[in-house]
């Protein structure tokens, strides 16, 4: 066992949650930053038409990457408490596994995707004006989806092993590669919406191809045999038991979608699509922290779980939920504080920033309690119950979100879909909390 993966189980809880959050913060940080600098070229040169087709693309090609993301976060969960275990056979076996899954599946969903590409984009509110824009986009960013697929899946196995900074760089490499080929693509050469959609394939593929430099170039605790791509039924019973938590979380968030814009759609315009397509780039950015925080204790938890050092993974769910109660709070008063100026860096229409900047505030009215909801949800992941898991993660979007977008427009029309964000955060913290605290009574510290 390497010295990284026995450092969970040592470390102070306080020392190893802040090496493992803090590259998981910058990295979602970057990935938020370069989706705000794409979105602030799009609507810059392109117009709330651009913004509205990339609000319709993104969950669909988020949805097919997630096969990557389920598939490492199922891995990465058996993993880290093999490591735990010192069971390093079934640590590579599960890695083998991944990659053989990772790949065929990806690939296979593409094709799926590009032949149904115009009734799959209809069906998530790329109507009216907003389909042209919508189509162009989508069938260049489907190039790279299987790239994305497989830099997702790479990196929850790198944080499983216990290298938090090559995990960031997996993230922060195709932020700057987007980041740079944004203004060259979109305003140098004036591809528009086509240009923006290179930009993001091209940072997917860069992505994967560090990732593949790190498995390959033997820093790695994870390579990859020959004899461990074969699948193996249990490993792959295992891996989709607990990565379907993931693959159900997105498709959820996707039905969300589905729903979401062509709600606004109906009680609103092609505009309001691109005010959501604003307050879902503010909402990256702003809760980078939390999301970093709860990535960043995955690992900790899982080994010291798999090594039954539980007061050890007590302790790091406290620290956790405290640290990013805090951070949410700071974000809390923040967007109530300067939700027009965070919108005007988008776009230049001043209608669309006094919308925007109203629905913002009600969209975050409940944000200091989205730690407990995060972290509750990803700690089952993280011990390896599947269905607790899975439960708590779809609370919010399923069970809460999805309903009140059906519900509450039709009495209130926008506003009944702006309010349903903070009523959905307050229900499904209760909740979550609920269990968190009966699964955790049951640890013998």
């Amino acid at each position: 066992m390497s010295k990284n993966s026995e450092e969970l189980g040592n470390n102070p809880i306080k020392k190893l949650l802040i090496k493992q959050a803090v590259p998981a913060s910058v990295g979602i940080l970057i990935m938020s930053i370069y989706g705000i600098v794409d979105t602030i070229f799009v609507g810059r040169y392109v117009g709330s038409l651009g913004i509205a087709a990339i609000t319709v693309v993104m969950p669909i090609t988020f949805l097919i990457s997630s096969i990557g993301m389920a598939i490492g976060m199922g891995g990465a969960s058996i993993i880290s408490r093999s490591l735990g275990g010192d069971n390093e056979e079934k640590a590579l076996l599960t890695f083998g596994n991944q990659a053989t899954l990772t790949v065929v599946l990806a690939i296979g969903i593409v094709l799926l995707g590009s032949f149904f590409q115009e009734e799959i984009l209809v069906v998530f509110g790329g109507r009216g004006e907003i389909l042209p824009y919508a189509k162009e986009y989508f069938q260049i960013t489907l190039y790279g989806v299987p790239f994305l697929a497989w830099a997702m899946m790479s990196n929850n196995v790198i944080r499983a092993e216990g290298a938090p900074k090559i995990a960031m760089l997996i993230l922060v490499v195709p932020a700057v590669v987007n980041m740079i080929l944004d203004p060259i693509l979109i305003v140098y050469l004036d591809w528009g919406i086509a240009g923006a959609a290179w930009a993001t394939s091209l940072a997917y593929i860069a992505s994967a191809s560090y990732s593949l430099f790190f498995f390959f170039g033997g820093k790695s605790e994870m390579r990859l045999f020959a004899k461990n791509l074969r699948l193996k039924f249990e490993i792959v019973r295992e891996i989709f038991s607990l990565g379907i938590v993931t693959l159900a979380r997105q498709g959820t968030v996707s039905i969300l979608f589905i729903v979401l814009n062509n709600s606004l759609f109906t009680y609103g315009n092609e505009a309001s699509i691109a005010v959501y397509g604003i307050i879902n780039r503010v909402m990256m950015f702003a809760n980078f922290p939390v999301l970093g925080i709860t990535q960043g204790y995955v690992p900790i938890a899982g080994y010291n779980y798999g090594a039954e050092k539980f007061a050890r993974v007590k302790t790091v769910i406290n620290l956790a939920i405290k640290w990013g109660t805090l951070i949410a709070i700071v974000i809390f008063v923040g967007i109530l504080s300067f939700a027009e100026p965070l919108v005007a860096i988008f776009t230049k229409d001043q209608s669309l920033i006094d919308e925007t900047g109203i629905a913002l505030r009600k969209v975050f009215i409940a944000t200091p309690l989205i730690a407990v909801q995060l972290m509750g949800a990803a700690y089952f992941q993280a011990i390896g119950k599947a269905i607790p898991a899975l439960l708590l993660t779809l609370t919010k979007q399923g069970f809460f979100l999805i309903p009140l977008f059906l519900i509450l427009p039709p009495y209130f029309g926008l506003d009944g879909i702006w309010y349903a964000f903070p009523i959905a955060d307050v229900s499904a913290a209760a909740i979550t909390y609920y269990f968190l605290r009966k699964e955790t009574a049951k640890l013998k510290v």
